[in-house]
This record gives structure tokens, sequence and C-alpha cells, in this order.
């Protein structure tokens, strides 16, 4: 059924009933005017789904961007939109469906003159389920999506939006909303009128609706990183880290914040987003809790608080992927490209193990955390020095690893910087120490060919000795 035919057949109905005094009557906002509709039974046979309904919206933009035309008054359009609605929330759609069959339909819905479904799209595909042959209770708007394209936009997201209704929605869709209704009003209306439009529409402080903007902003930013622009699906179970990261970009951008290291630029704010992108990229395969060391709180609790340890953090990170084989080329006419960037995305993570147990995004995240722990505790020498030697103990030191040259050097360091700490803090022990190792020596077992050179070694032992206890007379 066309849309002309759907105008015709709805316009019947109106014209057949609108004097029936039998008939509910309900109020809603139109025009900025509280006006009384009349309720009308309209057949399911007449209705057209809203393929830009809120709930849905991350998926139809994302199939859009393959190219995909969903055409609603086909049966295969039809079937894609209920089965994404379906799928949308399904515990909630069977608690819904099985309320609809025992009760009916309890909530008026909203459509236009032509059938599009502003409010219900997800009640009448239930009803669809139960009955393909029964009716929708609905208030008819006077005019069709494309004649009031903002006033049908403001009713929509004041329905939709409404407390009750975001419980079932996609975490995603609500920054996705705004931009769309944003898009709409600018041209218009000024930055702040729009916002202030989409505060009052969405039910929402005017600095909520900023941070949804900002936030889809470095959302969008993101996708066009990875070449998945357009494509919302790939931002599901990430919305904390974006949060998160469009927090930190509003701090540091401007070189002023007293929560990032002295001196910081905007190059370093910069390499924090990128660095940010990977690791909201691999979400999935690591507890998303420990995004927040890269910048979360003040500057003693993340990397970028230390410039030390940013600059090593990022120098690694960076040093990471330009080991990274390259990417395959992606897939956008894949049947199921959700899935195939998810794959894509894993074959990332996996090829940072660089063929060990463990991503070496991971390691460099923990190696740094480790270190943040151990700038907190630096006042705590005691708690640190047992920690160092618990550690130390734990290496397996006849692992054939251990004699790697880089290794050895790693353990020679290690053994001088103990020396050093020793020699500057407590020559004494060091004295004490080298006495030990004097008294250890078997002189019965001394292998013949060492004999002359420990002779002139003790000599010279002596000697020192002599000088250190002159010097101190």
């Amino acid at each position: 059924m066309n849309k002309e035919v759907r105008i015709q057949k709805i316009q019947e109905i109106i014209n057949r009933d609108k004097n029936r005094d039998d008939l509910l009557n309900h109020e809603i906002m139109w025009e900025r005017q509280l006006v009384k509709k009349k309720v009308y039974n309209i057949p399911l046979t007449y209705l057209i789904y809203n393929k830009y309904n809120g709930r849905i919206l991350s998926r139809t933009k994302s199939l859009e961007r393959q190219s995909q035309i969903i055409n609603l008054e086909t049966n295969t359009g039809k079937e894609l939109i209920e089965n994404l609605l379906w799928e949308s929330k399904k515990d909630r759609n069977l608690k819904t469906l099985q309320s609809l069959r025992d009760t009916g339909q309890q909530k008026v819905g909203i459509i236009t003159k032509d059938g599009v479904i502003i409010d219900g799209n997800r009640r009448v595909m239930l009803l669809n389920k139960i009955d393909r042959t029964g009716y929708f209770k609905a208030i008819v708007l006077p005019v069709t999506l494309e004649e009031n394209p903002i006033e049908i936009e403001k009713l929509e997201t004041t329905y939709q939006m409404g407390e009750d209704e975001k419980l079932g929605y996609n975490p995603i869709e609500k920054y996705l909303k705004a931009k769309q209704i944003f898009d709409k009003l600018i041209p218009k209306l000024s930055r702040d009128e729009a916002i202030k439009s989409i505060s009052e529409w969405m039910g929402e402080t005017e600095s909520e609706i900023q941070k949804y903007l900002q936030t889809m902003e470095i959302m969008d930013e993101y996708l066009d990183y990875l070449g998945y622009d357009g494509i919302y699906t790939q931002l599901d179970n990430r919305e904390d880290q974006f949060l998160s990261l469009a927090k930190w970009l509003k701090y540091f951008y401007g070189e002023s914040s007293k929560r990032a290291f002295d001196g910081y630029q905007e190059n370093d704010v910069d390499d924090l987003k990128v660095i940010a992108f990977d690791y909201i990229r691999i979400r999935n395969e690591y507890d998303g809790k420990e995004f927040r060391n890269l910048a979360e709180g003040n500057k003693d609790k993340h990397f970028f608080g230390n410039k030390d340890i940013w600059q090593s953090f990022s120098s690694k990170h960076f040093e990471i992927t330009d080991k990274l084989p390259q990417e395959a080329d992606i897939e956008f006419n894949s049947s199921n490209l959700h899935a195939h960037l998810n794959s894509r995305d894993k074959i990332f993570f996996k090829n940072s193990k660089f063929e060990n147990n463990e991503s070496a995004f991971l390691e460099n995240l923990n190696e740094h955390k480790y270190r943040i722990g151990y700038n907190k505790a630096a006042e705590e020498p005691e708690k640190l020095i047992r920690r160092a030697a618990q550690t130390f103990e734990a290496i397996n030191t006849g692992h054939k690893s251990f004699i790697k040259p880089e290794v050895q050097q790693l353990v020679k360091e290690l053994g001088d910087k103990i020396h050093d700490s020793l020699l500057n803090k407590s020559p004494s022990r060091i004295l004490s120490h080298v006495i030990e190792l004097l008294e250890s020596i078997e002189v019965d077992n001394i292998p013949s060919q060492e004999i002359d050179d420990i002779k002139i070694q003790t000599k010279r032992i002596q000697q020192i000795g002599y000088q250190i206890n002159k010097k101190l007379r």
C-alpha cells in the first residue's frame, strides 16, 4: 500500500468516525498548544514503521551506511524493522507482548496522516506478532512527516524520551538522537537555542545535552579513525569510556588543566585521544575500569598526570602499534557487517600479543599502573622494597629467557640501583655485605689458576680498607 492510498484509507476512517461520542479523546502538545484529539482504531495494514525511531536509530543508520535501502512499503523492509525493534529490548518486549495479549493496547499511539508511526513503533510490532489483521489505537496528526519535520521530531522525542521509555533504550541511542535533532534545528536556531529546545524535548538539563553532543562528536571521530564512520553498532558497550574521554579532552585542551602533568601541550592531548581510541576498540577484551588509569581524576592518580610515566607509556604504545601487521580492508558489503567489524577488532587485539600470552597493550597498561602505585607509596619505602623483593623471588631464574642479554642487563641495572642506594644511604651495609662474601669463600677450594689473581685482589682490599680507616680517624 503506497502513501497516497494510506492517506485516503486513514482519512476515510476519520471522516466516518469523527463525530462518534464513544471514541476516546486524548490531549497532546501540538504546535505549542495542548489540544484534544480523537483516538481512532487504525488497521495495522495501514501503518508504516518509522525507520529513524529513536530506539533503533543506530541500527538503521548503520545499515544505510552500507548502502542498504530500507523500503518500508515492502515486506522485506517491514520485517527488517520489526526484527530490529524486537532485538532492541527482547526481555521487555516479551513482557509487553504478554500484557497486550492479556489486556490489549492500553497506551495510545500517534501516527501521521499517511500512517507513519511517530509514537508506538514497538507496540505495533508486537501487535503484528499477535494478529496482523488487528488495529492500533492512535491519534492521527494532520500532516505527513515531510510537511512538518521539526514539530513531529519534537513530539516524537517528548514521548519517546520520557523517563519511563528511556529505560528501554540502547544507551548509545540518546547521543545519536540529540545529534539528529541538533542537525535539524541548527539551520534555523543558534547553538544555544537548539540546545535549549533539545533539553526541553528530551527532558534533560542543557548541560546534559551539551555532554550528549560533545560525546557524540568524539564517537563520530572514533568511528572515522577506524574507518567505521556511520557504523554506530560499533559503539555498543563503550558508553562509559566515551564519556570519560570526552570529559578528559574538555579538561585538557587549552593547556591549562592542573590535572595533567606540568608543561603538557596540545599534541600530548592528541596522543591521549588516539591511545584512548585503541583501548576503547579493545574494550571487550579487558576490564573497562582499567581505562580510567589513562587520565581519570587528580594528577597523582593517572598516567597523564606524570610526565615521565606518560612519555614512557605513550612511547611504548606507539612502538606496539608500529609493530602490528597491516589490517585487512573492511568488507562493507558483508552480510553481517557488525560481526565482521567485531572480528576485525578481535584480530587487532590478538595481533598485539606478538605470540605471547598477554596483549602488549595490556602489559603496557599494567606496567604503568604499577608505577602510579609506586609513586603513591614513595613515602613508604619499606612497603615498596618488600614488594620488589617478592617480585624478584617470583621470577623463574631457570627459565631460558632469563639468560637473554637484555634480561641480564636489566638484572645488572637493578643490582646497580640497589648498590648505589646502599652506598649513598648506608655504606656500613655495603661493607657488611663485602665481609659476608669474603667469609663465604672456601680458601681450600680456590682453583689453582685463580690463586695469583686472588692474592692481588685481597691485597687491594687490604689497601682500600686501610685508607677508609685512616680517613675516619
